[in-house]
């Protein structure tokens, strides 16, 4: 695949996930979540600070036909010491949905945070 085709794959996801966040949380606009350039250092997308209030995610997303999920979320994790969040991991292979991945301890910390709200 040329890398102008893999960087295009990439674009789509980034795209993907912002709209799912925006889709999600009605009150932030598409100045508050951006898709970053192919290259940018840091997350692949971009919080305001008023989406990271409600969204604390360090996003790092991954369109490729193999993975080595470890060494990517560790991508992620090295983004979250940087700006801050929780690392969030976002992968797509070809043909399937783009699955989202986080540590246990932070998925459980969610899940019983939004059992006692």
């Amino acid at each position: 695949m040329k890398p102008s085709s893999a960087k295009a794959k990439g674009r789509t996801l980034q795209k993907l996930v912002v709209s799912f966040i925006l889709r999600l949380f009605p009150s932030l606009t598409k100045r508050d979540v951006v898709s970053t350039s192919m290259g940018a250092t840091g997350a692949d997308i971009k919080l305001s600070e008023n989406a990271f209030k409600i969204f604390p995610f360090a996003i790092e997303c991954k369109n490729l036909s193999k993975f080595s999920v470890y060494q990517h979320y560790e991508q992620a994790k090295s983004h979250s010491k940087k700006e801050g969040g929780i690392p969030l991991l976002v992968i797509k292979q070809n043909r399937s949905e783009p699955l989202a991945i986080l540590s246990l301890a932070d998925f459980l910390h969610y899940v019983n945070k939004s059992k006692n709200d």
